[in-house]
């Protein structure tokens, strides 16, 4: 299970109309200032800073003062960290004093200092080990902010801003919710919006001990190593270990909130479909035994009763590749904000095919890594390097705790000589400025195997989404022309995606081969089959996908605009991958598996439109570098042999003709 305050980078959101402070929020939305004690006096309260000095409320000579609790491993307040420091910035000259409030007892106090130094912080920074501060506020999350007035009563209550919430990012804050309560309170008015939920990690609450409860070593430690550790180890890609009681207690409460909302772990497959190898699934029952023992006061147990430790793999985990390619050159992370897809490409230089049967994509700074795809493109057809968008399928796939294909005995995908791999990257700041040199390693299998992987996509170009559609079809169908084993899909949306499911249509019946009702873009999971599908020749796949181009988005750019098909995640695609095998196939041949192409179900007007837009140079034809549609058909659809397709050539191949 991957982090559950790595989920603030990672959810799918919904509107939080309604909620209250008394429940966790995932997005900043405005609340009851009943209900969130404005008014009430915080005056008289006092703590020791990690620097020795008394912080006291209200702080003297101030006009007014903000209690930032934050944290040094929650993401939302490593995204919110450069924003909460411009604004102390920008208020210290107003009269405005800070105060930070750290409520971890697990976060380290050299940590804290370097949080301080590295933002430039000048108010009094607490670590409130203990919750005093915590319980007398009432805070309920990491990102909390509250801003007392001289007197020190309490004026507002909330979100900084809603540029961050779980699991999305906007270009720009729309509502900066801070900014207008000090402009107010310095005014010496009563601020518009006084009270707002603040999504960010949810904060343990003390509870009595119970008797009949499951003790941490006696069951929850099972657990946990079982559905969390794969990625909550020291050296895994979470932000922080789950290795111990201390650790799990001190963020019980967000475990709980996570599991409980089947945010973790990441898995989003409905049950009755699959079997899947990989399925992350926490049972009902698991749920249940940790909200008891949570609720119970976290009893300790016995130690005898502890799993044995686990010994987990450093470095590489598919064991030392037989070949690597990093980026060239370090990409540079800004520290906050939104990035656009980066897309560079790596020459492997082999001069003789290759036949990998393990793939891992290794990034050089995992916290700045949201995904990674990676494509090859193939000598003598298809697109040159950096210009095909994905539509023939992806070779390599990275995300947080899934960074690995590793085929069955007998199955592997061909890299040809001469290729090319290009990386496709999104990045998302986590607060701090760094750098990233992503790498991807190969195991090569040690003789041909019986047959050789594909990777296709069922893809539609066609579509529009209008302004405000909140749930918006997009649908793609492909009719398959040979017998083929299905290992996995893998489907691909941006951030408008909403559900996704790929269905079976064969002598007339249809079926759920995957569903998918709450797609995740921070997830690009691979569903990976425990026993290849068989489909027969004749059957048709069909990949369909909502769309929410509302305001009820959190994620959404920009509700105003229709959304069509782009690389950028202000774009968006529609691309069902499917990986799958060919029997009695010769590998490397690709007689049969060449036919299984996207069908694009396109118009002669659509044909037309499209060709235009591939064909940059206005040449009137698609050169190798321009024919992503095609991908490395090119041949096949280069019917009079010229080396380039005319858009006669391309209505034929692609329809509309």
């Amino acid at each position: 299970m991957n982090s559950p305050l790595l989920l603030l980078s990672t959810l799918v959101l919904v509107g939080a109309a309604g909620l209250d402070l008394d429940q966790p929020s995932r997005v900043a939305t405005p609340t009851s200032a009943l209900s969130a004690g404005i008014g009430h006096s915080f005056a008289g309260l006092s703590a020791k800073a990690i620097t020795g000095a008394t912080v006291a409320l209200p702080v003297t000579g101030a006009k007014a003062t903000v209690i930032a609790l934050t944290g040094t491993t929650c993401p939302l307040c490593q995204k919110f960290g450069p924003t909460l420091a411009g604004i102390e910035n920008a208020y210290l000259a107003k009269g405005v004093r800070f105060v930070f409030l750290n409520p971890s007892e697990l976060e380290s106090t050299s940590d804290m200092r370097a949080q301080v130094k590295r933002l430039g912080l000048d108010g009094g920074y607490i670590r409130d080990k203990n919750l005093a501060w915590v319980k007398k506020l009432g805070a309920k999350t990491t990102t909390e902010t509250f801003l007392l007035d001289a007197s020190g009563k309490l004026c507002y209550r909330g979100a900084i801003d809603d540029q961050y919430s779980l699991g999305a990012t906007l270009p720009k804050a729309r509502h900066h919710y801070l900014n207008e309560a000090l402009d107010a309170v310095l005014a010496g008015k009563t601020p518009k919006v006084q009270a707002t939920t603040a999504p960010g990690c949810v904060l343990a609450e003390s509870s009595t001990t119970c008797e009949a409860i499951p003790t941490f070593h006696g069951r929850i430690q099972h657990i946990i190593q079982t559905n969390c550790m794969s990625c909550h180890h020291d050296g895994g890609p979470a932000p922080f270990s789950l290795d111990g009681y201390a650790a799990v207690k001190g963020r019980a409460k967000m475990l709980q909130f996570v599991t409980k909302q089947g945010i973790m772990p990441p898995w989003f497959a409905t049950k009755g479909t699959g079997p899947w190898r990989n399925d992350m699934t926490l049972s009902d029952a698991d749920k249940s035994e940790l909200g008891s023992w949570i609720a119970g006061g976290m009893p300790k147990g016995d130690p005898k009763q502890a799993p044995a430790p686990v010994k987990y793999v450093t470095g590489w985990t598919i064991g030392q590749p037989d070949a690597t390619f990093q980026l060239p050159q370090p990409i540079s992370i800004q520290a906050s904000g939104v990035m656009p897809y980066q897309n560079v490409v790596v020459p492997t230089g082999l001069t003789e095919d290759k036949w990998v049967e393990k793939i891992e994509v290794v990034p050089g700074d995992r916290r700045a890594v949201h995904h990674v795809l990676v494509f090859v493109t193939y000598p003598g057809g298809g697109v040159q390097a950096g210009e095909d968008e994905g539509l023939s399928g992806f070779f390599g796939i990275y995300v947080p705790g899934n960074s690995a294909l590793t085929y069955a005995p007998g199955l592997a995908k061909r890299l040809p000589k001469g290729s090319i791999l290009r990386f496709q990257i999104h990045y998302t700041p986590y607060g701090t400025a760094t750098k990233d040199q992503t790498k991807i390693g190969f195991v090569y299998a040690k003789r041909p195997p019986k047959s050789e992987v594909h990777s296709a996509s069922l893809v539609n170009l066609r579509f529009a989404i209008p302004p405000g559609a909140d749930n918006y079809p997009v649908e793609a169908h492909l009719r398959l022309p040979a017998d083929i084993q299905v290992l996995s899909f893998l489907p691909h949306m941006h951030v408008r995606g909403k559900s996704a499911k790929y269905e079976l249509t064969s002598g007339g019946t249809t079926k759920t081969l995957l569903d998918v009702p709450r797609y995740d873009f921070n997830w690009q999971l691979n569903y990976v089959y425990k026993k290849p599908l068989d489909l027969k020749a004749g059957d048709s796949i069909s990949f369909m996908a909502h769309y929410d181009n509302s305001d009820k988005n959190p994620a959404n750019p920009d509700p105003t605009k229709a959304v069509r098909w782009g690389q950028q995640t202000f774009e968006e695609m529609h691309l069902g991958y499917v990986e799958y095998i060919v029997p009695g196939e010769e590998p490397g041949k690709g007689t049969t598996a060449a036919k299984i192409r996207p069908n694009l179900g396109l118009t002669a007007a659509e044909v037309e439109a499209v060709f235009r837009r591939f064909d940059r140079n206005s040449d009137g034809f698609l050169s190798k570098d321009e024919a992503a549609l095609i991908g490395d058909r090119i041949k096949e659809a280069d019917r009079d042999g010229d080396g380039k397709i005319s858009l006669a050539e391309a209505k034929a191949f692609l329809g509309g003709g």
